[in-house]
């Protein structure tokens, strides 16, 4: 795929910093850039799991743009680059995107990186992006590592369909609202979790979603990385058990079989069914639900008489 230099964009001036970087014992020159904005993915934990374009891109670029400067430090040091750091994070107003759009415009080459692994997976990158593109700006991705993939071919869940969410509202309420609401879509489920709530998320996740599969993934890449699997209501009492783990998790949860679907359609016919005959007849609540849920009357009719007999 080609890019356009937006005419606006000035011509890139010789540098007079030599881009090196050191792998394997080796050091190397990077390649020149040309301007433009450039989303390169880093490693998630094992400082290893890095392409050589993404170093020669890191070592070129005018700047490197950093969620957290002091942990881009660390990979930036370790490769000997020397690149000068800027602090770009979810703070970061239209001021300063203006700023980052203007250095481009000037003819300056810019790479954005996040923490660890892929840009704008949760963090507040594609503001930038959308910037840069709406001006006319390159825009280069330098892929690399996702914590989400690396977690999901090493779960054993299926990978044809996934979805992913990211984290989960704090609260409880919240919490569950969000997981009723994504528990009808088809395929694996992918979540980030800070280590302090995963405990509760699982319990509130088994509490929704039931006797699903489940991967829990920490630390991946890194000396203790860890991978558990189970039922959510297994991982669930596990965690609650030991209490929150350490460092980084991403959840996984697969799609609910059919018989689960199937349980949770009646479950959900019946409570409908039973709120509505407290205030209404048989005939008018059977009406009232089977229109509300788009099922055959007839259906919901034959149910309801049943759960009325049920009643004292």
């Amino acid at each position: 795929m080609t890019q356009r230099i937006d005419n606006r964009t000035k011509r890139r001036e010789p540098s007079d910093r030599i881009s090196t970087f050191t792998a394997f014992g080796l050091a190397a020159e990077a390649e020149p850039l040309r301007p433009g904005l450039y989303v390169v993915a880093t490693p998630i934990g094992n400082l290893k799991d890095v392409s050589f374009r993404a170093l020669s891109v890191l070592a070129a670029a005018d700047a490197v743009l950093a969620e957290d400067t002091r942990v881009t430090k660390t990979l930036l040091a370790h490769y000997g680059i020397s690149t000068p750091l800027v602090a770009y994070h979810e703070h970061s107003n239209d001021a300063v995107r203006e700023r980052m759009v203007h250095r481009i415009r000037e003819g300056q080459a810019l790479a954005l990186v996040s923490d660890a692994g892929t840009p704008l997976v949760s963090d507040p990158g594609y503001r930038l992006v959308q910037a840069a593109i709406e001006e006319g700006l390159p825009v280069t991705p330098i892929p690399g590592a996702s914590a989400a993939l690396t977690a999901l071919v090493v779960s054993g869940l299926p990978t044809d369909r996934f979805f992913f969410e990211g984290f989960l509202p704090p609260r409880s309420a919240a919490r569950r609202t969000r997981l009723s609401e994504i528990a009808s879509i088809p395929g694996t489920l992918m979540l980030f979790e800070g280590p302090h709530r995963l405990p509760e998320m699982l319990a509130d996740a088994a509490a929704v979603l039931g006797e699903r599969p489940a991967v829990v993934a920490r630390e991946l890449t890194k000396l203790f990385e860890t991978v558990r699997r189970g039922t959510l209501p297994e991982l669930a009492a596990m965690f609650a058990q030991e209490g929150p783990p350490k460092g980084e998790i991403v959840v996984l949860i697969g799609e609910a079989t059919k018989a689960m679907q199937a349980a949770e359609v009646v479950a959900n016919l019946d409570e409908r069914i039973e709120a509505a005959l407290k205030n209404h007849s048989i005939k008018d609540a059977a009406a009232i639900v089977a229109a509300e849920l788009n099922v055959p009357k007839r259906e919901v009719y034959a149910r309801a008489l049943v759960l009325a007999k049920k009643d004292p």
